[in-house]
């Protein structure tokens, strides 16, 4: 668990480039298939002065003033906190990390460092300190670079205003870039970043030295440019077997005739695009939760046995849990929404970030399973419905859509009564809606279980068409 490789699928939308003007950013978070998360509130202050990693033993000073923050830590802090996404009561967004790999001949010349600072460590140390976007972008990259990281990862950040991906490129060289307002962009497990504008302060941001450190090294393939993706990433076949059809198949679900000439092992895919429509909420769980379908790669369609096993899908079993942090909302109310376990199979779930707590199940969460924690209560009917998915499958359908309808329903009508409020009456109100509609859900999900539990008495097979009449 101390390296989440190979993991995880992020998306990046501008607010020009939703419906609402709201900026989104999201990730699946995927390790295991069975290894609980928890949703938390930290509240101002609540942080500590010294921070000592679990996972590098690396040892922090951190600012005597934290704010408050949402988190989506382990069950465990054994291996480290993992608090992977949270946002600030300054509405600061950050997810964290998505997993990717550097070259060889980079890494020689500055190596992965141990002891550095690392995924488990990084929500912690960044978010609860910073009041944009940018000083995010700020604080993690001069962390990186005095204490170096042991990771290859990419950062995604939010506020207000705009959004950021934050990229690790080595033990000490980062890039970050400003995701235009009117476009998106998907990432899986591969350095994404491409040209570098170092004249252009308002879109980017980088190590100091990272122009010296490229030239001295010889390390640029195509001297002229500064394309960080060509030279600080991969482009091997476990890339394009693994990594590029999950950016592919972003592309044909939001710019199909941009993309249309693309090809899902394409080592060259653009990061940014332009959609070709306006993005909704529902536009981003659904690509979370995707897994090729409408093409032969669908693990469960209807394309040969080969090529439902050829590429990684986006949504799958080892997802724990997925998030999207939706800022710059016209009412200004922020929301973390959350979906524990598979996305496909699980429902994204709106809190407000200005909460002050979060139901008990969703601060829950232990091995082996227990039906008291909203983690296993999700995955439980995720479980039932693959056991029979063809049969169970609909119904699951069912229960998704009525919770998303009623998810939208009741963020319109707390944002309409929020608006009257303010303070402490303010952060109650969205606390109490936010663990209601949470509440919902949860017993929507235990319902279904139930109902699936009870159609599948009859799917033993010690069975037979018996005579009623005897």
């Amino acid at each position: 668990m101390s390296q989440k490789l190979s993991a995880c699928t992020s998306i990046l939308i501008g607010k020009k480039a939703s419906r609402d003007g709201s900026i989104m950013i999201g990730r699946n978070e995927d390790a295991k298939a069975a290894w609980p998360k928890r949703l938390v509130v930290h509240a101002r202050g609540e942080m500590p002065s010294q921070f000592v990693s679990k996972d590098t033993k690396l040892e922090l000073t951190l600012p005597k003033i934290s704010a408050r923050y949402t988190a989506t830590p382990e069950w465990t802090d054994k291996y480290g906190l993992f608090e992977e996404a949270g946002i600030n009561e300054y509405g600061v967004a950050m997810s964290a990390t998505e997993s990717a790999y550097s070259n060889d001949l980079v890494l020689g010349y500055d190596p992965l460092v141990k002891e550095g600072l690392n995924e488990e460590a990084m929500v912690t140390v960044v978010l609860p300190y910073v009041k944009t976007a940018r000083e995010g972008v700020q604080r993690l990259g001069e962390l990186v670079a005095k204490y170096g990281t042991g990771e290859t990862n990419g950062i995604l950040f939010a506020d207000d205003d705009e959004a950021w991906y934050l990229e690790t490129g080595a033990g000490h060289y980062w890039v970050a870039q400003r995701i235009p307002d009117d476009c998106y962009a998907v990432v899986a497990n591969q350095l994404a970043i491409q040209e570098i504008d170092f004249n252009d302060p308002d879109n980017f941001m980088y190590h100091p030295g990272i122009q010296e450190f490229v030239e001295k090294n010889h390390l640029n393939p195509h001297p002229g440019t500064f394309n960080f993706r060509q030279i600080f990433g991969t482009a091997d076949r476990s890339d394009a077997v693994y990594s590029e059809p999950r950016v592919w198949y972003g592309h044909q679900m939001f710019s199909p005739k941009a993309a249309q000439n693309e090809q899902p092992e394409a080592a060259d895919l653009p990061f940014l695009m332009k959609p070709e429509r306006k993005l909704s909420i529902f536009d981003a769980q659904a690509y979370l939760g995707s897994h090729y379908e409408g093409t032969p790669f669908d693990p469960i369609g209807t394309g040969s046995d080969e090529e439902k096993h050829r590429y990684r899908p986006i949504s799958l079993a080892k997802t724990q849990e997925a998030h999207i942090l939706q800022t710059s909302r016209a009412s200004k109310n922020s929301i973390h929404w959350i979906a524990m376990g598979v996305a496909n199979e699980s429902t994204f779930v709106p809190f407000f970030s200005n909460i002050n707590d979060t139901p008990a199940p969703y601060k829950r969460g232990k091995l082996p399973a227990q039906l008291n924690s909203a983690y296993w209560i999700f995955k439980h009917a995720s479980v039932l419905v693959d056991s029979h998915l063809h049969d169970f499958l609909p119904m699951l359908r069912d229960v998704q859509k009525d919770c998303n309808a009623k998810a939208i329903a009741m963020i319109q009508a707390t944002d309409e009564k929020a608006a009257g409020l303010a303070g402490a009456k303010l952060t109650n109100y969205l606390t109490r809606q936010s663990e209601n509609f949470a509440t919902d859900v949860l017993n929507a999900y235990r319902q279904l279980s139930l109902e699936l539990i009870t159609k599948m008495t009859d799917y033993c097979p010690l069975n037979f068409n018996t005579d009623e009449n005897l």
